[in-house]
């Protein structure tokens, strides 16, 4: 096309001598209009020329005011660019306007509907999920989760808690199961070990009592032993069962009211917290429930996937058909855009002015005079043609009136 437009200047300038020729050769009248119309054409194909090449460059190299428009003024170019577009896109009004045309909640509604679709998005946070889970370094979620339950278990006082759930169990009577297992081993126990029982008695006796005297109180201890636990196991109504229950009860009450006693657990739990053994065990729980939660990602008919599914399911059903829960979603879209574009609008405008900040000068303007292409060569042609057509009339009109 550059070829083209050139061609077109170099013709009318061939018509222009050739005309000139011919008028002082005195071929007529018709080659003054010939002459005049090839004479404008040229200079409208010069002036066209300038005034596009003036856009991207300085025409023949001179250093004319007010030419290579583009590369001088393509940081400003950008700063506009970029006013223009948070002025004109980026504008709390045009967000909402668009966003409420859009009618995202039905749409996505619908969409979530669709059981294929909710397939594809539960493989899509499956694979999210497990991507996320491999990302983090058991190390670091494990410390996390040790210091978070380590310092929420330091911050709640516990002793009321449990003084209130002992008072309870006490109450509805769940302790008695306890007792009874506790009774049954005992009892099982003695039985299985009543040599051992009498030997620790005999042991324990002084030195200058005779051997069969020993003897014969170790049995007696272990008989009344016996008897004692197998009274306690098969009597609901003993009366050291009614004793651990006044224990209990009157622990609950100190777990709650006295301080001695609720200082004493606070004591206690931290003891317990602070030992190693009990912070690997936390520690290992992250282990755990990440392979639990990664084997359900993976595997397409786990409970955790369809059960995901499932709400995916009934979340599209009621956004397609609940104007009310339609309303609240577009409500929660608008915001959540509105706020980005108003809280970033000019990290986001800055982002196009420093992108066409950074750019080669020179390279820019090739680029944008390749984009443009062959409408620039037109403007040339144009020029040419109508400034052909603009001479042609003058003359005639000169010739007209005499001139």
């Amino acid at each position: 096309m550059k070829a083209t437009a050139t061609g077109l200047l170099l013709l009318v300038a061939l018509v222009y001598v050739l005309a000139k020729w011919a008028q002082s050769a005195g071929a007529g009248g018709w080659t003054g209009y010939v002459a005049a119309a090839a004479e404008a054409g040229m200079v409208g194909a010069l002036a066209d020329w300038f005034a596009v090449t003036a856009l991207f460059r300085r025409p023949l190299g001179l250093p004319i005011p007010h030419t290579a428009i583009i590369p001088t003024k393509k940081d400003q170019l950008g700063v506009s660019l970029g006013e223009f577009v948070g002025e004109n896109f980026l504008s709390e009004a045009v967000v909402r306007r668009r966003l409420r045309g859009v009618g995202l909640g039905a749409r996505l509604g619908a969409w979530l509907a669709e059981p294929e679709h909710a397939d594809r998005v539960t493989a899509e946070l499956s694979t999210a999920l497990r991507g996320a889970l491999t990302v983090l370094r058991d190390s670091d979620v494990q410390a996390v989760v040790g210091e978070a339950i380590t310092r929420r278990a330091d911050a709640v006082e516990i002793a009321p808690g449990l003084g209130k759930t002992l008072d309870k169990v006490v109450a509805d009577g769940g302790h008695h199961r306890v007792v009874d297992l506790v009774c049954v081993r005992a009892h099982d126990w003695l039985v299985a070990h009543a040599d051992s029982v009498m030997d620790a008695v005999e042991g324990g006796a002084p030195g200058w009592t005779p051997r069969f005297v020993d003897r014969k109180v170790g049995e007696r201890v272990y008989r009344e032993l016996l008897r004692f636990v197998t009274e306690m196991r098969d009597m609901p109504e003993h009366p050291a069962r009614g004793a651990i229950d006044r224990f209990l009860t009157d622990f609950a009450v100190d777990l709650q009211s006295d301080s001695d006693t609720r200082a004493r657990v606070e004591r206690l739990k931290s003891e317990v917290l602070g030992r190693g053994e009990v912070q690997d065990v936390i520690a290992s729980a992250w282990s755990s429930v990440r392979a639990m939660i990664v084997s359900a990602a993976e595997d397409e008919r786990s409970e955790l996937r369809l059960r995901v599914r499932a709400a995916l399911l009934s979340l599209g059903q009621r956004l397609s058909t609940d104007p009310e829960l339609q309303r609240k979603v577009n409500a929660w879209v608008e915001d959540a855009a509105v706020y980005v574009v108003t809280t970033y609008r000019s990290e986001i405008t800055s982002l196009i002015t420093e992108t066409v900040a950074g750019w080669d000068a020179e390279h820019t303007s090739k680029k944008i005079e390749a984009h443009i292409g062959r409408d620039l060569q037109f403007i040339r042609i144009n020029g040419t043609v109508v400034g052909s057509l603009a001479g042609l009339a003058i003359y005639t009109v000169s010739r007209m009136f005499g001139a």
